[in-house]
């Protein structure tokens, strides 16, 4: 297991590398001037020319590269629009994400676990026709329409949530439903399917025979074994939760790294862009580190990188 820890720590170097020079590549070719942006299009030419200078604009893109990996390395990468530190900015409101990524995985594990279950042990009925049905609702219908939809209804016919922002546990409900839904019916697709499998095994023909009642089996001795593909699911789904928490929260104006990568890209501000991307890139890849190592911990029998 450590051989298999160093090598995979090992292989997200080239990862980090690829995915800061994609970033940077990619951001220079959003349309706009950040210059006419911050300064308006009546500036003048002579302050438009020391800004861009100033921001290193007006250099190769190799020299500018040079220049990004030099202020990301030491800290001292600034927003063009707030005047502040990227790492400072970013920070800020990476709390605010994790706060709706978390809560929408507990409502998904809350649902898709259950369903999941139940649609298994009920295989070829009208519940696990409904499960199915529900699970593939969930799957075709997007975030940014599931959120105006919740919005409309519990939002402003019932007025049971708060439209927008943040603040109590109210506030977190709507959008952490509108994130979460989607998983919740991968997860409930992947829990039927993981325990169907198992389901039949011999060691369960055993504990069934030797007196052992079927909510034991299937709870205690079936879903143990059926869980360990589940749990490389949840971590890649967790971090796909990341990228689909820029959708929901422009909908529901929830203060997270999503909104204000959006909010760096209407302002042109490379910088900023550059560390909202970068940032959820890396937390991709650490999920996916820690999602290997779970998976090796659940399964007794997996040993990555190792010799029999």
């Amino acid at each position: 297991m450590q051989d298999y820890l160093i090598k995979r720590l090992l292989l997200t170097v080239p990862v980090v590398l690829g995915v800061t020079v994609l970033v940077f590549l990619f951001i220079h070719m959003i349309p706009g001037d950040p210059v006419e942006v911050m300064l308006g299009e009546s500036a003048r030419t002579a302050d438009r020319a020391a800004l861009r200078d100033a921001l290193h604009l007006d250099r190769p893109l190799f020299i500018q590269f040079g220049y990004f990996l030099r202020d990301l390395l030491t800290g001292n990468l600034e927003s063009i629009f707030y005047h502040e530190p990227v790492a400072g900015k970013v920070l800020s409101r990476l709390g605010a994400t994790f706060q709706l990524a978390l809560v929408a995985m507990f409502f998904a594990i809350l649902i898709a676990l259950p369903l999941g279950i139940i649609a298994a042990v009920k295989r070829d009925t009208a519940v696990d026709a409904g499960a199915m049905a529900f699970a593939m609702a969930g799957v075709c219908m997007p975030n940014f329409w599931i959120g105006p939809m919740l919005i409309l209804v519990f939002s402003i016919k019932l007025m049971w949530f708060p439209v927008s922002g943040s603040g109590g546990i109210e506030h977190l409900v709507l959008p952490a439903i509108t994130l979460g839904f989607g998983m919740a019916a991968i997860l409930s697709r992947m829990t039927r399917g993981s325990l169907l499998e198992v389901i039949g095994e011999d060691y369960l023909v055993v504990a069934r025979a030797k007196g052992l009642r079927e909510n034991a089996v299937i709870l205690k001795h079936a879903l143990k074994n059926a869980l360990i593909p589940v749990i490389t699911v949840i971590g890649l789904q967790f971090g796909a939760l990341l990228d689909g928490s820029i959708i929901t929260e422009t909908i529901f104006a929830w203060p997270g790294i999503g909104s204000l990568l959006i909010e760096s890209i209407q302002t042109r501000d490379f910088p900023l862009v550059q560390g909202c991307v970068l940032v959820i890139a890396l937390t991709y890849v650490l999920v996916n580190l820690v999602t290997d190592i779970l998976y090796a911990v659940a399964d007794p029998r997996v040993r990555y990188g190792e010799r029999q």
